[in-house]
């Protein structure tokens, strides 16, 4: 039995979903782990009375919080020995509607790496999702004093992140096209107009397959990266390739001979190419292959 006029527990829960969700991916970066630790949160709350629960809201949110701080520990060790630079598991984001487009860059994802699980826990809870500093010490088990000094440190690691400019999809996904036509043919010129002047590359291929080790930065630098690439036959053609939105930025998805896939992210800023995020570790991009069709 449940309260009159309450949902019953499966129904609350899958009310819910989409924010535990966004909670999670916020926190762990990752699409698989997240569906992983929501699944966890279910089988837990399946197993509580809900008669006994006032707030379901609450709850649920410190079952997935608190997954999410154990998953984050011990990861700490896997995140430290990390080969080359870490790059979030890209998150598909094509409806403009869908709430997780908002406040999921990869520039604040990797901003949050820098913070302790704590902290991280903390500032999401509170700047994201605006729960209050009572909510966020029942959810840490930590008084709201601590929680306060959590959030203040971490707003400080954050604050450097700009706002995510606004792009519009038919001009974000057709500089994109350009962007990708351009890189894999060595057109300088055209990459030339498209990059912003301090542009910067990341790529991840988590020790599984080729990556900068270190980001690139700058125009000229980025230029000759692609150029060398467009040199090697085997790089400079793709079998497959779509267009998408990855973290609220316009992407191209690509299936390289071998079958690789590379997720290419592209952060526009008045016009230009001002961050390019190439995820390459086959981890993180084999729940793209659906993209592609």
């Amino acid at each position: 039995m449940t309260r009159a006029g309450s949902p019953s527990p499966d129904r609350a829960f899958v009310q819910l979903q989409p924010r535990l969700f966004a909670v999670a991916y916020r926190m762990v970066g990752s699409v698989s782990d997240s569906e992983d630790i929501v699944q966890e949160a279910y089988l837990r709350w399946r197993r509580v009375d809900p008669e006994q629960v006032r707030d379901h809201t609450g709850y649920l949110i410190r079952i997935v919080t608190r997954l999410c701080l154990d998953h984050l520990r011990a990861a700490q060790t896997v995140r430290a020995l990390y080969p080359g630079e870490w790059l979030p598991e890209p998150l598909i984001t094509q409806d403009e509607t869908n709430r997780l487009d908002r406040d999921v860059s990869v520039a604040l994802l990797m901003a949050l790496e820098r913070l302790s699980p704590l902290e991280r826990a903390a500032f999401l809870l509170h700047d994201v999702f605006e729960h209050s500093y009572d909510e966020i010490a029942q959810a840490l088990d930590r008084s709201q004093a601590s929680c306060r000094q959590l959030v203040s440190r971490a707003r400080k690691h954050v604050a450097q992140v700009k706002p995510r400019t606004h792009v519009e999809r038919e001009q974000g996904e057709e500089l994109t096209r350009a962007f990708f036509d351009a890189a894999k043919s060595g057109d300088t010129q055209t990459l030339t107009t498209l990059l912003a002047r301090d542009v910067r590359l990341h790529s991840d291929g988590g020790g599984k397959i080729i990556a900068t080790l270190n980001p690139i930065n700058g125009r000229d630098k980025v230029i000759r990266f692609f150029s060398g690439l467009a040199r090697k036959a085997a790089v400079s053609r793709t079998d497959a390739w779509a267009v998408c939105w990855l973290n609220g930025m316009p992407a191209i998805i690509n299936r390289e001979p071998g079958g690789a896939l590379q997720a290419t992210s592209l952060k526009i800023e008045q016009g230009r190419v001002a961050a390019i995020y190439m995820v390459r570790n086959p981890d993180k991009t084999r729940h793209l292959a659906k993209l592609l069709g």
